[in-house]
This record gives structure tokens, C-alpha cells and sequence, in this order.
């Protein structure tokens, strides 16, 4: 039923898409109880709560700059049914999704979230979901790293459950194919250029090196898209521990090694000259699709299309429905 639910929604959504990329401004649920979101929900039940997001990641992101890329990957994790499912810790007969494959030891921001969600509580009691402040937390680190901004649609509503199974079904792993991941972005309505723009996202952040270990076995290989020089500089990270270390211990690297901290297109020069960090990245022009390799050259050489895209892509992905029914939550951890 949550499936047929969710293929429902994304037709509705994409025959809705024109009109909500350009903005709603209604909230809640369609007839079919699928968000309908807009952009000026909060205006006058809760007029700071977008300034109130800000100054907390601007915080976030000034003590620790990492903290942009970690927080959008927040939203990227909860956004195949962007419902806040992410946040909820388990308790004792309830499971959540923070330890599902994709995101043990990966997921990081959590208590940022918890600090701007005390504020609002304070402020606008009850009003402002915690779906809608991932998504824009999410825009805000976009937007302090250097990229574009956009109007985040809002109007969520935050979910009652967790499906730790979906998150590891649903979410891409580090080592997909291409097909794989136009597979699982399609299943929610996202095409192809979605998916190579919102990729984009891994122009800032850091990972482990067992999430790009499969890269670090191409020594041998003589294939156009392997970069023997990055991989051998990968090989020696990982092996020495000489990278930088996350709180477990991992060493990790930058997804961006030119410009690990800016928001911009160096992701796609990156994978031109075969220096993706993530199997999953690199496989957008090494994997047997023409338009995914078209359009990571098309990225490279022009970075206002890629932000252009990124922005319409980012919008499309944040209204992609998540639970039938949710209310907005007091704790983000937990539910009221």
C-alpha cells in the first residue's frame, strides 16, 4: 500500500510540477494526501522561522565547515519520503533509520537540528515541522558554502514511524552503478539530469575510505576514467591513516579536493580527469550512459547550469512525498 501510495503521489506531483516549482501557497494535503507545499506557509505563523534556521547554521557551519555538507546530506538521507523519518532515535520496541547502512557513522548534524527546532518550539509553538527545517537548513549550507539559493517549498508534515529496511533499500550506496542509481532515482519520480545535478551536492563533504575502498583496487586498470596518479594518492590515505579522522576514527578524504569547502562545479572537472572519490561518482562518466557523461561535461564547463539545474532538481526531490500521515513534532528525536 505505502508503495502504490507513493507512485500515486509522484504522478500527481509531476503533472503538479510546473506550478510548484513556481511556488503554492497552500498547505497540508491533497485529495489524494500528497503535501502540497509552498513557500510562504510560515509567513504569518511563524515569520522568523526561517532567520532562526539561518543563524544556527551560519553558527554550525562558522565552528565547523563541514557541518554544510553534513547537513545537507541530512536531507538528501530523509528525502525518499522527506518526512524526518531520519531523526527519530530507536527506543526500546522501535527501530529507526540512524543505524540502516547508509547512515551509521555517516550521518552527522543531528544536534543542530535539535537546536533550531528548541528555538522555534519557543517561539512558534508546534508550527514549523522538522521535515521542512532539514530542508531548509539544507538550502542554508548550500548557500554558505558559495552555491546558489532558492525558495524552499514547505508545508511537511513530520512522520510517526521509521522503515530502517527502506532506508537501506532506497537510499544509493556508494558503490552503485549507474544503472542503480537511475533505478532508485527514477522509483521516485527523479530523472536523470536530477540525479547527475543533486550528485553535485558531493562538491563539499568528506568521506570514509570504506565507502570508496572499490576505487582504491584500479591500480591496475588502463580504462580512460581511471586516474592512476589519484588513485595511487587514495591508496596511500588510506593505508597510512595520514587523512583526516572523524569522531569514530575512520580516516576520511574530501569528496572535493581542489576546493573541498565552496560550493561549485569542481565536482565535475573532478570526474573528467578521473578523480571521483565515490564509485558512485565516477561512474556518471565511466558507466555506459551517454547523457549521464554529457551532462557531468555540460556541469564542468558551465557552472550556472549546474546551479541552475541543482536548485530545480533540489526542489523536486524536497517534495517527494513521504509518510500518509505525520503532525509536526515537538522533539525531532522523537515522537510527540
Amino acid at each position: 500500500m505505502a508503495k502504490l501510495y507513493l507512485v500515486l503521489c509522484v504522478v500527481i506531483l509531476k503533472l503538479a510540477s510546473s506550478s510548484a516549482l513556481a511556488g503554492s501557497s497552500k498547505q497540508g494535503y491533497g485529495d489524494n494526501k500528497c503535501p502540497i507545499l509552498g513557500n510562504d506557509i510560515y509567513q504569518h505563523t511563524c515569520p522568523e522561522a526561517e532567520s532562526i534556521v539561518f543563524s544556527w547554521v551560519e553558527k554550525a557551519v562558522f565552528q565547523e565547515p563541514r557541518m554544510a555538507a553534513s547537513l545537507l546530506r541530512l536531507h538528501f538521507h530523509d528525502c525518499f519520503g522527506c518526512d524526518a523519518s531520519v531523526l527519530l532515535d530507536d527506543t526500546e520496541g522501535f527501530v529507526g533509520e540512524k543505524t540502516a547502512g547508509p547512515n551509521l557513522n555517516s550521518l552527522r548534524g543531528f544536534e543542530v537540528i535539535d537546536a533550531i527546532k528548541s528555538e522555534l518550539e519557543l517561539v512558534c509553538p508546534q508550527t514549523v515541522s522538522c521535515a521542512d527545517i532539514l530542508a531548509i537548513a539544507a538550502r542554508d549550507s548550500v548557500v554558505l558554502s558559495g552555491g546558489p539559493s532558492w525558495e524552499v517549498q514547505v508545508g511537511r508534515k513530520d512522520s510517526f514511524s521509521a522503515n530502517k529496511q527502506a532506508a537501506n533499500t532506497n537510499i544509493p550506496a556508494p558503490n552503485s552503478t549507474v544503472e542503480l542509481l537511475i533505478s532508485k532515482f527514477q522509483n521516485v519520480g527523479l530523472s536523470i539530469r536530477d540525479m547527475v545535478a543533486l550528485s553535485g551536492g558531493h562538491t563539499i563533504g568528506k568521506a570514509r575510505c570504506t565507502t570508496f575502498s572499490s576505487r582504491l583496487q584500479g591500480s591496475g586498470s588502463r580504462s580512460a576514467h581511471v586516474n592512476l596518479d589519484f588513485i595511487s594518492s587514495l591508496q596511500r590515505l588510506c593505508s597510512s591513516g595520514g587523512g583526516t579522522n572523524s569522531n569514530n576514527g575512520n580516516t576520511v578524504a574530501h569528496l572535493d579536493l581542489v576546493t573541498p569547502g565552496t560550493f561549485d562545479n569542481q565536482y565535475y572537472v573532478n570526474l573528467l580527469s578521473g578523480e571521483g572519490l565515490l564509485p558512485s561518482d565516477q561512474v556518471l562518466m565511466s558507466g555506459n550512459n551517454d547523457l549521464t557523461r554529457q551532462l557531468v561535461q555540460t556541469y564542468a564547463e558551465d557552472p550556472y547550469t549546474f546551479f541552475q539545474d541543482f536548485k530545480n532538481s533540489m526542489l523536486r526531490m524536497g517534495s517527494i512525498p513521504g509518510s500518509l500521515h505525520g503532525n509536526i513534532r515537538r522533539k525531532c528525536r522523537s515522537i510527540n
